[in-house]
Formats: structure tokens, sequence, C-alpha cells
């Protein structure tokens, strides 16, 4: 039915993105015939994102995009098909497990009737596994990745994460009872890649397409840190979900992107598992079973006597003075960074090209390659190991205080950055002063500081919003109401003993 039409064609794979192909030349008997609509879509995302780039130079007088945030999504979006090399797509192949074993009925491949409802089914189930992935924090310790950026554009939309596949298959399952796999696949792909141009802040307002359809407006507010944006707007293509379960809402204020608790790295693996290194720490700290599950699967914010999604009154406020991070870094590393990764995407290719006929050993040793040098470039962006200190204030206009260390086992001394300012907790309702520390070499092991936080009010001990690979416990004794001293020893299990004692989140201060 659908052999009259090239499925490679410019005007299929432009089509395709904006879910504008029809039900006839779309409609497929088996899976091995249907076409890799996002393999073959690569040249368009490549095309729509140089055109944003352009758009908004000329727009705004300024690059929609930074190097470093946008190779950091890419690379994420590149880690998220490495599974491909070595199996099916968990969806397609849990959906044809139920399909050969229990489907009930069996609707025709090739009747627009079932295409439709098709749509249907699978933007419904993308709803829920969406509003899943925001309420159940197991799972959304793999979606975070994708609101890890703190900017907005098209290579936003390719930071996928790693770990959501082997998850998400599951809500489309029913659908299997009846709708052939050859449909749904075509459907599970023209999802997906609708959503790519939504992810833009050049458009602003669709007009009467606002009410039915998710729009770049839309996606705007879910992708939002600011109280109003937070767990909403989930749909995929259709916005109609969220205003029937009541999970919709308008974009009003100017929308902070990226987590509440910004990661500050380009590191591509922290980006992907860090969270989950979070949600066994913070499982730790408590006693009881109900806790410690509760803590994976309940919501990002629960803790316990709270409700199940805990309280978003408890984020930190957005003032719309934030500034994202973005390390300054010398010109001739910005070009040495982007020709490698061209070079390592090129290698990427090659590797999907010629998989068949590659040996497992040697697509695993080009897989490692790969995650090897996206790391390496991670740590020339985020400039780890530079000597000059530096400062990664919140927002605008925000001082950064100087933290004298003492070195007692080679003499001398040396200074820190240091960019003080106040968040609510996520995970309780006492404030937790954030500190960005960033050392110019590394640490030995109980080395003292003394930090000026002019103007802090600290509290009592509490724990740090987000725990990380690179983050360890810090306490502090108050000495004087300017200033404390600090000690950081491995593993942060010994506390100082003090009157008043906080723990601050800090990054690259203790790296055993």
């Amino acid at each position: 039915m659908a052999a009259a039409v090239e499925p490679g064609s410019v005007s299929t794979g432009v089509r395709s993105l904006f879910f504008m192909l029809t039900p006839n030349e779309s409609s497929f008997e088996t899976v091995e015939d249907v076409p890799q609509y996002v393999e073959q879509a690569t040249p368009f995302f490549v095309g729509l994102m140089v055109l944003e780039l352009v758009v908004g130079v000329l727009k705004t007088g300024a690059p929609v995009v930074t190097i470093s945030d946008g190779l950091t999504s890419i690379s994420a979006g590149m880690i998220s098909r490495l599974p491909m090399l070595f199996m099916r797509g968990c969806e397609l192949t849990g959906y044809m497990y139920v399909w050969d074993r229990y489907h009930l009925v069996e609707l025709p491949w090739d009747s627009a009737w079932t295409w439709w409802l098709t749509f249907l089914g699978v933007d419904l189930g993308y709803y829920w596994v969406h509003r899943f992935a925001h309420e159940v924090a197991i799972l959304w310790a793999a979606h975070q990745v994708h609101h890890s950026s703190e900017h907005y554009n098209l290579t936003t939309a390719l930071r996928q994460s790693l770990t959501q596949q082997f998850a998400s298959w599951v809500f489309y399952l029913p659908m299997a009872l009846a709708i052939p796999p050859s449909v749904f696949a075509v459907h599970i792909q023209l999802n997906l890649l609708y959503q790519f141009w939504i992810h833009t802040e050049l458009i602003r307002d669709l007009g009467p397409l606002e009410w039915v359809f998710n729009t770049p407006k839309h996606h705007r507010v879910h992708h939002g840190r600011n109280l109003y944006c937070i767990d909403k707007n989930y749909g995929g293509i259709l916005i109609i979900w969220d205003r029937l379960f009541g999970t919709f809402a308008e974009e009003t204020d100017r929308v902070v992107y990226g987590l509440v608790f910004p990661i500050k790295t380009f590191e591509i693996l922290y980006v992907q598992f860090h969270y989950y290194w979070y949600l066994w720490t913070k499982s730790k700290t408590y006693k009881t079973i109900s806790n410690k599950l509760s803590t994976f699967f309940k919501g990002p914010s629960w803790s316990p006597g709270k409700s199940r999604l805990g309280d978003h009154l408890e984020i930190p406020k957005v003032t719309g003075k934030e500034v994202a991070y973005d390390p300054s870094w010398p010109l001739h590393l910005q070009v040495y960074v982007v020709l490698h990764f061209l070079l390592v995407l090129r290698t990427y290719d090659v590797l999907f090209e010629n998989k068949m006929m590659l040996s497992q050993l040697t697509i695993l040793g080009m897989t490692g390659y790969i995650l090897f040098t996206l790391t390496s470039l991670g740590f020339i962006m985020d400039q780890r190991g530079r000597p000059a200190p530096r400062c990664v204030p919140q927002a605008e206009g925000e001082s950064c205080a100087v933290a004298t260390q003492r070195d007692p086992f080679h003499g001398g001394g040396g200074q820190v950055a240091v960019a003080p300012h106040l968040q609510q907790n996520r995970l309780l309702t006492r404030q937790t002063v954030h500190m960005e520390l960033s050392w110019n070499k590394l640490l030995p092991r109980r080395k003292h500081w003394k930090i000026s936080m002019e103007g802090l009010s600290l509290n009592q001990q509490q724990h740090s919003p987000s725990v990380g690979l690179r983050q360890k416990w810090i306490s502090t004794e108050m000495r004087h109401p300017l200033s404390s001293q600090a000690v950081c020893s491995s593993g942060g299990k010994k506390m100082l003993s003090c009157s008043k004692s906080i723990l601050l989140q800090t990054s690259h201060l203790c790296p055993w």
C-alpha cells in the first residue's frame, strides 16, 4: 500500500517531523517494512538547528545555543541510542511479545481508522509515560536528563535519557491487544519526531492551534523551573490530555529553564546517572523500609510527612535573574572540542551503519571509545583542572566571596571562588546554604578552609538538595556570624562537634 511512496524522500522526511504523513503513505503490513523515520530525520535535525541558529542571531543578535550546552545535548542523544546496537527497542520488543501471545482482536493494518486510533492511543500512552516520569522518583532519575539544560532550543530536544526507554514500554502494552505492531511502530516514531521542533523560543504563538496541539509555547512551560511550570503540560502531540486531566498551564511569566537544582556540569555520564546516586544516598538516611522505598517510588520532592508528590513550595524561588552555567574557556579549546566532536560523531554514524557486519567485540570497543571521548570533552568544557578560580553565580549581580585555604601539608595557600546563595531545600522545609566551590588542584584529605560568608544566615544541619558522584558532605562550625571553618572528610561521615552546623552542596571540592 505504501510501496509507491519513497520513504527516504525529502518530502516524507520533512513532513514526518510535523506529523503530516497520511495513513495511506505510512501504513505497512509488517514491522520489517516500517521505515526508520527517526534515523532518516537526522539531516533535517541538523538543518533545522542551523536554521534556528541563523534566525536566532538575526532576531536577537545573539546565538540561541552555546557550544558547551549544545554539544552536551547532542551527546546525550547519541548515548541514548547506544542500546540499539545490541537489541531492538524495548517499546517495540515488549509490544510484539504481548501481540504474539495475547492479542484479542486484530484490527486491519491498512485501515485509516486503525491508523487514527493508534495515533490517539500512542499519544495518550505518552502522556502517562511522561507524567509518571515526573511523579515517580526512580523514573524521574532517567527523565531529568532531558530537563537538565538551562537553555531551550532544538538541541535540547536531543538531550535524551539512556535509561528511560527501559521503563516507558510498559505504558503502551494495552494497545498490543488489538493494534498490529507495524502500525504501532510507525506512530511511536512519529510521536517522538513531532516533539523535536517544539523545543524553540523563536516561535511564540500559533493562535487557534494552541488549543489542541502541543506547541513551543506550551512545551516551554513544561521545561521551566518556575513554580507555575512544575509538573505541567505533559502532552506529546496533543495538549488536550493536559486540559482533560488538570495538568495544563499557560505561559505567563518569563520561563527559567532547567532543573530546580541545576547540576552545573557538562560531564555526560554525570548528567545521565547522578540522580540515581542521589536517590540511593537519600534512601540511606531513612531507617524504615517504607521510607526507603518511598524515596524511589514517590515524587522527587517527597520526604516523610509529606504527600506523595511532596511540597513544590519548597523549591528555590525563581527571580528571573538566574544565569545559566557557562564557564568561559579559550577559543582554541572550543575549536578543538568542536572538531573532535565531529570526528566522534562520524565514528558514531559509521558504527550504526555497519553494526550488522561488525563483531560484538568491535562494537563494544567502539562504544567504549565514544563514551570515553564524550566524557573527556565534557571535562574540557567544564574546564576541570584549570588553575584560575572561578565563580558560578546563580543570579545576575550576585557577588562572589573568596575563601582562603591553609595548606598544612605543602605550605602556602590558595584561593577558591565561592558563589553563596540561599535556596529552599527540595527535601526539607528549612533553607539550605548552597555554595559552588571550585579548587585549582587536588586536595589532600582533611584540608581546612576558612570561608567568608558575609551576609549569610546559616541554619542547622541539613541534607544537601543534590548529592552527586562528585559531591561530599561538609560540616561547618560557626566561629563568627560572618565566617565559619569547614573540614572535608572522606565519605563525609565525620562531623565537627559544634553548636551550629550545616551541610553545603559543593562541586569539585573533594576529589576522592
